[in-house]
């Protein structure tokens, strides 16, 4: 709960101002049903009209005092419940980003999403309520029984009665509340992960005509919603008939017994109003707590769901960097008896036992079968995975002990999966340099061939693109991927698959400018096409997650079996194809 605290003492001035003007605004309103009652015993029943209209300009002039403090009150609450929440929000997404892959997973995406919004905004209804409501209903209690107290003890006997009944009602009914206000939570996450992945998969959702099996999904998750909120909804449906009734039957009892004290002269009618008043406040004031009871119940359960994101532990990080000034210069490259495992209790290694150097500057090309752990190689040079045995090292250095923001400044990826941000193209592009002008922009989307097409653009670079890029070809968004990388002047730079929507001969270009514009930039191309690589300094071949062939394509196909049978299975497919 660190996060909540360091979050009220940013804004502990408001923290206090609110409940402050709150609480002086409480107690003006419990004042005003005496001066009411004063001014029928005084004033009305003593036909006195001078003490009436000075009471009368006195309660005036309380009820504009109320109304300014109760103002100033909502306002500074407001402010201080959206400034608290946003603080949490930022914070939380902070943490996020520092996440690895694991740490991620085991949320899931969609719990994530409901945690930075459903689950903060619960904490934001909870805060305004508590700074406006949980200090003005004990302050109307308390007050309100002392009054009632001091106008007749014996007739305050009966909200004695009624208060320690309904306080232990309120809390059976909170504490069945919890679990299903987690419970409903959860349903929540659900509903969002399947939402997520529908909006971003409704491509392949409406290609393979499963529109009708996404829906039976999605109405079974929201059915199981739809089930636990009315769970949670039928318990807190007792408390409002429960206050009700309270209330009611107290009222009764008090013009009951009140009545007869009246037509007995043992108490003014003045006093008998502001009673029934103080009643109404006090059982307000119940009502209004155990409102906020409820509110917290699912408050408390949204604060430990934030609280499970703050308080992970992040399993990839530089805590322990020895060398976090150092930055990436020269770009050589060295897997030492490198070994890996997604799943910590599998028996069978992504990778295993992986050694191998690359020479600063130098082209290597990497082969290998589906599921022969290429991809999963490279993501351990910048560290979005670190291995369970052995070491990388870049420029004779652990990737361990440099700075996280040092190592991947000086590595750049073209991933797999082409990703784009909805913006404009320059926008997109600028996350490979964040101050380049519009001629590096062009310069780069030219070495990638993306330059003409561009261009031909009705707004150019600045065309806006759907998010993920969705608006663009394949060919399009891997061409505008490799410009990204190509602005960050990077010393390693990693090509995963990336130009497999691209056609031969533009291929050929791209590495062409490659090769002229980065010369001394380590390039490692993933690929599944021999020709991709050909021309590379060095080819590593990997199968079943072990190095198995390393040297020139001319080496390879003369000492290198698994290599042959790449090489030689896409020639006769090229053959046969011709």
């Amino acid at each position: 709960m660190s996060l909540f605290r360091t979050h009220i003492s940013r804004h502990k001035l408001l923290f206090i101002l609110a409940p402050l003007l709150t609480l002086c605004g409480a107690v003006g309103e419990v004042l005003l049903p005496r001066m009411i009652a004063d001014l029928i015993n005084h004033g009305i029943a003593a036909s006195d009209m001078a003490y009436v209209r000075r009471q009368g300009l006195a309660m005036l002039g309380l009820v504009a005092l109320l109304v300014l403090l109760s103002v100033l009150g909502a306002l500074c609450a407001a402010k201080v419940s959206v400034l608290f929440s946003s603080g949490i929000r930022r914070d939380v997404f902070a943490k996020i980003q520092e996440f690895s892959f694991a740490n991620i997973d085991s949320f899931h995406t969609g719990s994530l999403v409901t945690r930075l919004t459903n689950d903060v905004a619960q904490i934001q209804q909870f805060t305004m309520q508590m700074l406006r409501m949980g200090i003005r209903s004990p302050a109307h209690l308390l007050g309100a029984l002392v009054m009632a107290f001091s106008i007749n003890v014996r007739l305050a006997l009966v909200i004695l009665v009624v208060t320690p009944v309904l306080a232990v009602l309120i809390a059976v009914i909170i504490r069945a509340a919890l679990p299903r206000f987690a419970r409903m939570q959860s349903r929540i996450d659900q509903v969002n992960a399947l939402l997520q992945e529908a909006m971003t998969n409704v491509r392949v959702i409406k290609s393979f005509v499963r529109g009708d099996y996404e829906k039976a999904r999605f109405d079974s998750a929201n059915l199981e919603l739809q089930e636990a909120s009315l769970d949670a909804n039928r318990i807190m449906l007792l408390q409002r008939p429960t206050m009700t009734l309270a209330m009611d039957l107290t009222t009764v009892a008090v013009v009951w017994f009140g009545g007869s004290l009246i037509i007995g002269g043992r108490m003014p009618g003045g006093d008998l109003t502001a009673f029934i008043t103080y009643v109404t406040q006090i059982l307000t004031s119940l009502n209004m707590l155990s409102n906020i009871l409820v509110t917290s119940s699912r408050a408390i359960v949204s604060a430990n769901r934030i609280s499970e994101i703050v308080e992970t532990k992040v399993d990839l990080n530089d805590d322990y960097a020895a060398r976090k000034e150092l930055a990436v210069s020269q770009g050589s490259v060295e897997f030492r008896d490198v070994s890996f495992r997604y799943y910590k209790r599998s028996r069978n290694p992504v990778l295993s036992h992986v050694s191998f150097s690359i020479a600063p500057g130098q082209t290597v090309g990497l082969l290998g079968s589906t599921g022969s752990g290429k991809t999963t190689l490279t993501q351990m040079i910048p560290r979005l995975l670190d291995p369970d045995q052995g070491s990388i090292l870049v420029d004779g250095v652990d990737v361990r002990d440099y700075s996280l923001q040092n190592l991947r400044g000086g590595v750049a990826m073209v991933l797999q999966n082409n990703l784009l941000f909805s913006g404009s193209i320059a926008e997109n592009l600028a996350w490979g340099s964040e101050h380049a002008t519009p001629e590096e922009m062009a310069r780069a989307a030219e070495y990638a061939q993306i330059h003409q097409f561009i261009s031909d653009l009705p707004d150019g670079y600045d065309t806006e693109l759907e998010q993920g890029g969705v608006n663009l070809s394949g060919g399009q968004k891997q061409r505008l991927c490799i410009a990204r990388a190509l602005l960050k002047s990077p010393k390693i730079l990693i090509l995963d698959d990336s130009t497999s929507a691209v056609d031969t001969a533009t291929e050929a270009r791209i590495r062409r400018h490659l090769a002229d514009s980065l010369p001394d930039t380590t390039k490692i191309i993933i690929a599944q096409r021999v020709t991709s690589v050909i021309d590379a300094d060095k080819i590593l071949v990997l199968n079943d997650g072990m190095l198995v062939g390393e040297g020139s394509h001319r080496e390879l196909l003369a000492s290198n079996t698994v290599y042959r049978e790449i090489y030689y299975s896409q020639v006769k497919k090229e053959e046969a194809m011709a």
